[in-house]
């Protein structure tokens, strides 16, 4: 298949996917100065682009493409993937649930859309109902919907069909090479279907025949597919038809280490490459910055990078908490307080009152506070809660994939089975019946189950 590759993890995912037997296209120059290798123009089957927060990569294009995409990507245990229920380019008939500044909530059936005021014709209220399509789709662990439109388009490459246009377009700011990509489409023999306007992206220009001719021929399938379904009247909330799917794969820390080994089989590429970059676009600039000068050789330097990027005591940081169903839920914001030699952080959160900590049977109560720890590259982490009188309420010790202490942000997936200590010394092990469940759901492979209750044995030895 022809992968198209965008992002900070692209040298490595090049290397994987050529060692695979798949064909890159559309490749930038570092790239072609890199690998002793052909890069095509022809149309991608798929995209794999790095996430806006760098911490995976979203991969689209046919369903079938994706899933061998997806396959090829999990490569370490601490790797994740989730298909969207809203993919890119699907159709959904929508009902508005609410409206905001700028746009209106939509729910899709399973999910939920933004739809920007703009981006539809007519106006919109609660309990109104519309036929939209996905344009940018939205990552689990992002705090963000996928955004809607209500004009339809069928997408293949450079070749895009628009519902309810005409003639022939290219968005290009050569001009001379626009008219003469439109004067050559007649030579390609494939009309649209009626009532569907052609568009060529500026990639097109420099594209043979064969691929311009491959590009078409699968935008106006895509088109037909759609046409029969649009055909169909609205009848919210369901999706209506999907010509491509989306599913992300989220990278954790052994991912990222795995991945600098790739690239590192092609260029240089200093220890921690892709853990940094991972982090900022100022660290992916330092990054560079230390690899043109050739400097790469040793440990990963935990406590350069921090220094540097941060996080350092007086700095505030989220706890993402992610789930392996792809849910990302922020338990709070802490302040680093302590940096131990070692790399470990110390972690404040002032605790609000009501209910109790979870299989503590504690009272959470105003005043309480929560001291954690963490360090980069543990599968666990300890968080002990104290009354507003210094009394030990208990300790909670999550197991999770290995710990990543970015900027802003500590990050892990948490694996479920935890072991906790109560106020009377009573130590527990929890939740390992959710962790069952997950692997039975596929949410979690058995190879990170085994790790996962392994560290949790250990825990239960140690306390």
């Amino acid at each position: 298949m022809n992968v198209r590759l965008r992002g900070i993890y692209t040298t490595a995912l090049t290397r994987r996917f050529l060692d695979a037997g798949h064909d890159v296209v559309g490749a930038s120059d570092p790239i072609r100065e890199r690998f002793d290798a052909d890069f095509g123009s022809d149309p991608h089957d798929v995209t794999v682009e790095t996430t806006g927060d760098r911490q995976g990569v979203g991969v689209a294009g046919d369903v079938d493409a994706v899933e061998r995409a997806v396959d090829d990507l999990i490569h370490t245990r601490d790797t994740f993937a989730w298909a969207s229920p809203a993919p890119r380019d699907a159709v959904f008939d929508a009902r508005v649930t609410e409206t905001l500044g700028s746009g209106a909530v939509c729910e899709l059936g399973g999910a939920e859309g933004f739809l920007p005021f703009g981006n539809v014709n007519a106006h919109v209220g609660v309990g109104d109902e519309v036929r939209v399509q996905i344009t940018e789709a939205a990552a689990p662990w992002i705090d963000r919907r996928p955004v809607l439109d209500g004009s339809i388009r069928a997408r293949a490459g450079p070749a895009t069909l628009v519902r309810g246009g005409s003639g022939v377009a290219v968005d290009t700011h050569d001009d001379e090479a626009g008219r003469e990509l439109a004067g050559m489409t007649d030579l390609l023999g494939i009309d649209p279907p009626d009532g569907w306007g052609l568009v060529w992206a500026d990639a097109a220009t420099d594209a043979d025949m064969g691929a311009l001719e491959t590009a078409l021929e699968r935008a106006v399938e895509r088109a037909e597919t759609l046409s029969s379904a649009l055909d169909s009247p609205v009848d919210p909330p369901r999706r209506l038809a999907s010509p491509a799917a989306t599913t992300w794969v989220w990278f954790g820390r052994e991912a990222r280490f795995a991945l600098d080994e790739d690239r590192r089989a092609v260029t240089t590429t200093m220890l921690g490459h892709h853990r940094v970059k991972a982090a900022s676009s100022e660290a992916s600039r330092a990054v560079d910055f230390v690899e043109a000068l050739g400097s790469h050789d040793g440990d990963f330097h935990f406590e350069a990078v921090t220094d540097t990027f941060g996080p350092v005591a007086g700095d505030r940081v989220r706890l993402d908490h992610g789930k392996p169903d792809g849910r990302r839920i922020v338990l709070g914001r802490a302040e680093v307080i302590d940096r131990d030699p070692d790399g470990t952080l110390t972690l404040r959160r002032e605790m609000t009152g009501g209910g109790t900590y979870d299989a503590l049977g504690v009272s959470r109560e105003a005043g309480d506070v929560a001291i954690t720890k963490v360090r980069e590259g543990r599968w666990w982490y300890p968080t002990v809660y104290r009354g507003d009188d210094g009394v030990r309420k208990g300790t909670y010790v999550n197991v999770c994939t290995p710990v990543e202490c970015f900027p802003d942000a500590v990050r892990y997936v948490d694996l479920h089975v935890d072991v906790v200590k109560g106020p009377d010394g009573e130590i527990r092990r929890v939740d390992d019946d959710e962790l069952d469940d997950a692997v039975a759901a596929g949410q979690v492979s058995d190879a990170l189950a085994e790790k996962a209750r392994s560290v949790a044995t250990s825990l239960e030895n140690a306390l």
